[in-house]
């Protein structure tokens, strides 16, 4: 019989987690909500007390049809007439345990690297638990977080096997982030089956409500990031969509939500009114909630890097993954500390980001290959030539399976398939603070109307945002950085009301250039 792994729960007894609740009754609530199998995992209690409880649990997943292992304890799984048990890498080993416990058994290996998975796979495993995925209070001895990108290996791996194994992925998956691991995790060939939970329900005062919701969520993942995309690959296709959705940005004026850096936040603000969009600087997590409800767009600009910083960041970017609302990520003078290197991870690991966005040296901090020091927020000198730059975009944005752009004299923009070169922009804007930073709250904004295909959003905004710089350059009173800004703004709003009457000559200008072919 084929086993439904798309939500594994994985029990907790300790106060910290289960608080006074009974274990049975949540078991049973969290499988009225969806839960498919439940792993009884207990590493306190006697064998008696472990027996007792397990028998509780198996007359509930009975009931409801739903597997039920134990972990670690085969004498326990014996004893209550469990369906199998899940295996650590320093419990039994999974040969002795397929002979005590017979071919029928469910018996799971947990992997936490390539070798593990392949040795468990080869070995007649009945599936794979890989993880951890992200830091959790469950595990004390956690020997490697892997992340999004450690499973995609392993699945990767997996798939050129002669056997098919069913895996899910287990590590602070919770409602906010379980679609992205099951999205960013897919590799070309094989995606994972399912994802293990502990503290999402077992902590949560709704069992029943929390399950609902999980299995609600992993219903949702998206099968492409851009479904379009194979379409939407020649130039001149993109090209001509991008008038109708500057036009629509106007029409609908999405909310531009920044979380960005005192210095820039009046810049920011009047760049997305002359664009069309409705801005907002609110630097509190705690309002995140609220404004991810109106369809716009988030900003995260890593521009001032304090511990509440971090924390507001973190809360904001939840709020808008869980409704689905597009995020940007902005990693600001990344690689210039060790402090903005470690923020990097622990917001890369805390949230999903449709664009990140950034010079040569933050992307290749971002995507773990920077051996230079940043100097500040300023990129500085190149030091790699374009089939490097391109070779960066391409690698984070198939590894994060979102958008990635590198902004230079030569922007690189890919979402892992497709790659453009876009030539663009002035000079005088290199020379502005916050230039950067506007970029992303435009394309942000562009982001909460063209949600189908981020990276046709993304060259919109870019397209629309340098070509006005372009344009306000060559005005007879702008005679440097200091003019451009008033002649930009105005130039922005230009082409915003030129959109709105269905005029795009301004497009013209707009020198793109297909890298993907």
């Amino acid at each position: 019989m084929a086993i439904d792994y798309s939500l594994y729960l994985v029990t907790d007894s300790t106060p910290a987690i289960l608080g006074d609740k009974d274990l049975a009754s949540v078991v049973e609530a969290a499988v009225e909500g969806g839960v498919t199998v439940v792993q009884y995992r207990d590493k306190k209690s006697e064998t008696a007390g472990l027996i007792r409880m397990g028998k509780r649990l198996r007359a509930i997943t009975k009931k409801h049809n739903v597997p039920l292992l134990i972990n670690d304890h085969i004498g326990v799984a014996q004893a209550v007439g469990a369906d199998g048990v899940h295996l650590g890498q320093e419990d039994m080993d999974l040969g002795r345990a397929q002979k005590i416990l017979g071919p029928d058994a469910i018996i799971g290996v947990t992997a936490n690297n390539l070798s593990e998975a392949v040795i468990a796979a080869s070995r007649g495993a009945s599936y794979l638990g890989i993880g951890t995925v992200y830091a959790t209070p469950t595990k004390e001895n956690t020997k490697s977080i892997i992340g999004t990108a450690g499973v995609k290996d392993i699945l990767q791996r997996l798939s050129t096997m002669e056997t098919t194994i069913p895996t899910v992925a287990i590590g602070g998956i919770n409602a906010a982030n379980v679609r992205r691991v099951m999205f960013q995790s897919k590799s070309p060939t094989k995606g994972l089956d399912g994802v293990a939970v502990v503290s999402a329900i077992i902590a949560a005062q709704d069992p029943k409500a929390a399950a609902s919701g999980l299995k609600s969520s992993i219903g949702k993942v998206p099968i492409s990031m851009s479904p379009k995309s194979a379409e939407n690959q020649n130039v001149e296709t993109l090209l001509s969509q991008i008038p109708r959705i500057v036009k629509e940005l106007g029409v609908k004026s999405p909310l531009c939500h920044n979380m960005t850096n005192l210095v820039v936040q009046n810049f920011a603000a009047n760049v997305a009114l002359c664009i069309g969009a409705s801005p907002i600087m609110a630097n509190y997590g705690e309002e995140a909630k609220d404004l991810a409800g109106l369809g716009g767009a988030l900003v995260v600009n890593m521009g001032t890097v304090t511990p509440d910083g971090l924390t507001n960041y973190i809360q904001a970017i939840r709020a808008y993954n869980e409704v689905g609302g597009p995020v940007l990520f902005d990693p600001v003078g990344a690689g210039a500390t060790a402090v903005r290197r470690q923020s990097i991870k622990t917001l890369m690991s805390n949230g999903y980001f449709d664009v990140i966005k950034g010079n040569e040296n933050e992307i290749a901090t971002v995507l773990g290959e920077s051996m230079v020091q940043q100097k500040g927020v300023d990129m500085g000198a190149s030091t790699t030539n374009e089939s490097a730059k391109v070779r960066l975009v391409k690698k984070l944005a198939a590894r994060e399976r979102n958008v990635v752009l590198m902004t230079g004299k030569t922007d690189y923009l890919s979402d892992g398939e497709r790659t453009y070169a876009i030539k663009n922009g002035h000079h005088y804007l290199g020379n502005i603070t916050g230039s950067g930073c506007t970029l992303g709250t435009t394309i942000a904004a562009f982001l909460a109307v063209q949600r189908g295909d981020k990276l046709l959003a993304s060259l919109a905004g870019i397209l629309m945002y340098e070509i006005a710089a372009e344009q306000a350059g060559k005005r007879e009173d702008v005679k440097g950085p200091g003019t451009l800004v008033p002649a930009f703004l105005d130039q922005l709003y230009k082409i915003a009301q030129s959109a709105s009457m269905d005029e795009s000559e301004w497009l013209q200008a707009a020198n793109v250039e297909n890298l993907s072919v």
